[in-house]
């Protein structure tokens, strides 16, 4: 409807800013501003995320009814306003929709003024459209007249500026990503690695570090670290909602407030706060929450903690699984696809590598946002100028941590089941069986039985029984496996 009703005569339209003329393509929403930007940098070809976009419409929808409440913009133009933002988040469907009128590179200015100007226009263009008449008639004088035509700068972007909007919108779309999104998925994974711990806690197997044998443990046991991280990680994803809660709205330019109100802030993050359930606060300091960019550099840190911890379990998952004959074999992973072009039945732990190479590109991420976070890089004096790229990386992380969670238990946790007999096998042959002998016989005598039996081919309790070290019915004690994984019970 949208698209149909944008359709003018010609190929572009001529639309103005404080620059001059532009010619625009005839059937976008956009205006002047957005299209010098399209322009200027034909860099990467991929916009600002969808989520960013969507948390631009929910802040302008707050600012207009901020302002209204002020009494600074009158009730029609924001109802008009909110209208056209409602329509934009339900519009965000595809790059074939409403998302193709936001087309700005992430690779643009630092600021992210082109992608603030962008939602101003369209917004103020669907405007245009719900009052019937041409887009591009915003610049009219003759249709401002209108109670609830609105102009992008004067009404959309009123008591706002770029270099609070854009830093609050990445908090938003950060934080709103988190708790749709991810929290969901990491707090599922923590439930089918804890259900798995449980069940599993009977299964005894042994033991290993630095990837040789160890003393016994029980299966349950290294699955209930693996909850443990991922219950971790959701504590790291409430500390990271707590720092994208404080917002930057209401600073202006440069953190001074200039052309706001001075309540305009707090009432905007009350609107954002109903509208997504999160808590989202005033900054402290408007001129930390614009000059620098730490609370999102901090973030990105704790997702990348969480993809270390996602390379432990995948990992741990993919030795514990190798084989199946010639590896250790505990672990019996589901086959989810064909492993090898030329080795018939061979299967691999494709969902662990998945994972794995998503927690690289997480770290990668990282990288990028520590340093749009440096000072000398991004961070100048009264304002932080590599906010687009930072955003991208940190909801691209997010993304991309939410799906590989998900996969990782639909695809792999779901059906992983642990090979009882291999298990026992293990126990039985290993030679750090003799570990709990040591109390009894000592150290070195223990030592000793363990190298005669690795060059004899016996297990440590055949030869011990041979050379009477123990008696039978105290060594069948001390070697019985599961004691060895509760020695204070």
């Amino acid at each position: 409807m949208v698209q149909a009703a944008a359709k003018a005569s010609g190929d572009t339209r001529i639309e103005k800013d404080s620059m001059g003329a532009m010619p625009v393509p005839a059937d976008v929403l956009y205006g002047a501003s957005t299209q010098r930007a399209v322009l200027n940098f034909p860099i990467s070809g991929r916009p600002v995320p969808d989520e960013l976009i969507r948390a631009y419409a929910m802040l302008k929808a707050a600012a207009a009814r901020a302002n209204a409440t002020l009494g600074k913009l009158e009730e029609p133009r924001a109802r008009a306003i909110e209208g056209a933002c409602g329509e934009i988040l339900a519009g965000l469907k595809d790059r074939g929709g409403l998302a193709r009128h936001f087309p700005v590179d992430i690779f643009q200015t630092g600021s992210g003024t082109s992608t603030n100007m962008n939602v101003n226009e369209v917004v103020a263009n669907l405007v245009c459209l719900a009052n019937g008449d041409p887009i591009g008639s915003s610049k009219n004088a003759e249709y401002l007249n209108k109670d609830n035509a609105v102009h992008p700068n004067d009404h959309v972007n009123m008591g706002q500026s770029s270099n609070d909007t854009f830093p609050t919108a990445m908090h938003v779309a950060a934080a709103v990503a988190i708790h749709q999104r991810l929290l969901p998925a990491v707090r599922a994974m923590a439930d089918e690695l804890q259900a798995k711990a449980d069940a599993w806690d009977s299964v005894i197997k042994i033991g290993r570090t630095h990837l040789q044998d160890a003393t016994p443990i029980r299966l349950g046991q290294e699955f209930s670290g693996y909850a443990a991280q991922m219950r971790h990680a959701e504590d790291r994803l409430m500390r990271a909602l707590a720092a994208l809660g404080e917002l930057a709205i209401g600073g202006t330019a440069v953190g001074t407030g200039i052309n706001t109100h001075p309540r305009f802030a707090g009432i905007v993050c009350e609107q954002l706060s109903q509208a997504t359930g999160i808590s989202f606060r005033e900054a402290a300091n408007h001129f930390e929450a614009q000059h620098a960019k730490d609370g999102f550099v901090e973030v990105s840190g704790l997702l990348r903690t969480i993809a270390v911890s996602l390379t432990k379990i995948a990992n741990d998952i993919r030795w514990l699984g190798s084989g199946p004959r010639c590896g250790i074999g505990e672990l019996k992973l589901p086959a989810v696809q064909p492993g090898s072009s030329i080795m018939p039945g061979k299967v691999n732990p494709v969902i662990c590598e998945a994972v794995i190479m998503v927690a690289c590109q997480v770290i990668g991420n990282d990288a990028a946002v520590a340093a749009g976070g440096l000072g000398g890089v991004g961070s100048l004096i009264d304002l932080n100028v590599a906010m687009p790229v930072m955003a991208a990386n940190l909801i691209d992380s997010i993304n991309l941590l939410a799906g590989a969670c998900e996969t990782f238990q639909t695809n792999l946790l779901a059906g992983l089941e642990p090979d009882e007999a291999r298990c026992n096998a293990l126990i039985e042959g290993s030679l750090a069986m003799c570990t709990s002998l040591v109390p009894e016989i000592g150290y070195d005598a223990s030592a000793k039985l363990a190298y005669e039996a690795f060059e004899q081919g016996k297990t440590v309790r055949e030869l011990a029984l041979e050379q009477g070290l123990i008696p039978e019915g105290r060594l069948a004690e001390l070697l019985d496996p599961r004691s060895m994984t509760e020695p204070d019970a």
